[in-house]
């Protein structure tokens, strides 16, 4: 095992370039290795930050920390458990503020959006502490005599694989259940966004959960490998792209390991004739821009009914004009830039093909001028084709970034087969004031997560989750819970006799 390199001071100030190892097992740790991964400032394009490139061996070593922290973790009552996971949400709260800027510097989200996303992040460590009190079993009398009842206990250790878009809160989404159960964990952060994982292990530390309960190993795939393939490891959650998915799925199920996978998405934002036309404009502007479009249920294809389309286009490409994009850093600012040049490029790539279809560009498309420094950045334009057809790779493949489609529609049932075509079924959202007409759709809809006259509302308690080409298994609510927990049986005798069944005893199975 590497020397810990418990000196190491880290701070939340966004400025400095800092150099951090890996945490686990309580304590800073240098790679063994020795090597490193520059993590870049998406605004400038500069390299702040640098973090350890975890080797098999630090993977192993984390591994090992959190099966070793396992048995007492799991022992503890749950309201023990439930009194540290709320001792950190303290931490949190205190300090979100702080948090926000460091993660708007490290993923190009503007300050703005951080700041409200911060402020609810405490909530799954309160929510999970809370249920997992009220975690209970079921009984029955059977025939025969016999007494069952039913039993959870965790997996172990789990490996949590975060994305970049939402480091801390799909982290802690993933870790307030998996601790509120009673596992341990071993995260690999996004190599694209590792910095606030590592700052929230230490911090569990100064909430008094124990040593080795969360771990954090950085790097790229081959520590995402590592992870996956360790025999400590008993349940995997991963979120990130679907190619990345099948991956995990392969490996998981050579060894018979349960996964939950929360994967793409290509999400229909449904615009009906019933719509309150402002709204559905406001609310599609959200859907499709908010964190550059840099999310999986992103509103990347507006379907909208002939009757107003040409209204919802005109509205919408002079919203889009209008939004401010630049500097993170700056509370105006509306839009930031994507994660990474080669992001950056792919976009742009995609807005440059569009052209070339029957597509019409109608906002975006082309850079502003931004300050100067700034230009280095890895900005995209937000962008708008109207009148893309089905057939057209805009409206079929996942962009993730600010770049989004409109298709006009006649029918409810031109609506549900668009909405549905398409091997994605993660989110999509309805506008529309015909409460009838809202249901039905949503009924036809195999989104998992719909939402009905708003967008990307998401809650402690609300079930989060898709299918097909989107992954499988839930986050939030009571099912995230019990997705990370072995639900068993036990059943006893209480008649007085045993039915020894090859002495002539007339009980089988």
């Amino acid at each position: 095992m590497p020397d810990t390199v418990d000196t190491f001071r880290p701070t939340l100030d966004p400025t400095p370039a800092q150099a951090f190892p890996l945490h686990y097992g309580g304590h800073w740790h240098g790679g063994m290795s020795g090597a490193r991964r520059a993590v870049r400032r998406p605004s400038t394009g500069a390299e702040s930050w640098s973090v350890a490139e975890a080797s098999a061996a630090d993977v192993d070593a984390a591994c090992a920390a959190a099966a070793r922290a396992f048995p007492d973790w799991a022992a503890l009552d749950s309201d023990e458990r439930g009194r540290l996971l709320r001792a950190l949400a303290g931490i949190l709260r205190a300090r979100m503020g702080r948090l926000a800027a460091l993660e708007a510097a490290v993923t190009g989200r503007p300050i703005r959006e951080m700041r409200a996303q911060m402020g609810r992040i405490p909530e799954w460590f309160e929510y999970f502490a809370g249920i997992a009190l009220g975690l209970e079993g079921g009984s029955n009398r059977v025939k025969g005599g016999f007494l069952t009842y039913t039993r959870y206990r965790p997996y172990g250790v789990c490996a949590l694989l975060t994305p970049w878009n939402h480091p801390i809160l799909i982290l802690v989404k993933k870790l307030a259940a998996a601790l509120a159960a009673g596992n341990t964990v071993v995260v690999k952060p996004s190599e694209l966004a590792p910095i606030t994982p590592l700052l929230l292990a230490e911090w569990a530390v100064e909430a008094g959960i124990p040593n080795g309960v969360i771990n954090v190993v950085t790097g790229g795939a081959e520590a995402g490998a590592a992870l996956v393939a360790n025999e400590h490891v008993s349940h995997i959650d991963l979120t990130g792209g679907t190619a990345t998915g099948k991956i995990v799925a392969r490996a998981a199920a050579e060894r018979m390991v349960p996964c939950t996978l929360e994967l793409g998405g290509k999400t229909p934002v449904v615009v009906f004739d019933s719509a309150e036309l402002d709204e559905a404009v406001a609310g599609a502007l959200f859907a499709g821009f908010v964190a550059a479009g840099q999310t999986c249920v992103s509103g990347s294809r507006f379907l909208v009914q002939r009757g107003v389309y040409d209204a919802f286009v005109a509205k919408l490409s002079e919203r889009v004009g209008a939004l401010r994009q630049g500097d993170p850093a700056l509370v105006e600012t509306d839009i930031g830039p994507v994660i990474s040049a080669a992001s950056r490029d792919r976009c742009m790539s995609v807005i440059d093909r569009a052209k070339e279809t029957e597509a019409r560009l109608v906002a975006g498309g082309v850079l502003p001028e931004l300050p100067a420094h700034v230009a280095g950045g890895f900005f995209v334009p937000p962008t708008v084709f109207a009148d893309v057809s089905p057939d057209n790779a805009l409206f079929r493949d996942e962009i993730f970034g600010p770049v989004v489609s409109v298709t006009p529609f006649d029918t409810e049932d031109e609506a549900v087969a668009l909405a549905n075509d398409g091997p994605y079924a993660l989110g999509a959202s309805v506008w529309t004031r015909d409460i009838l007409l809202a249901h039905r759709v949503v009924d036809r809809l195999k989104a998992g997560v719909v939402w009905i006259n708003d967008h990307h509302k998401n809650d402690p308690r609300s079930i989060w989750g898709g299918s097909g080409e989107s992954g499988y298994g839930h986050e939030n609510g009571w099912d995230a819970l019990k997705g990370y927990l072995i639900k068993g049986s036990v059943t006893v005798r209480t008649t007085e006799g045993f039915g020894d069944w090859f002495a002539g005893g007339n009980r089988y199975g």
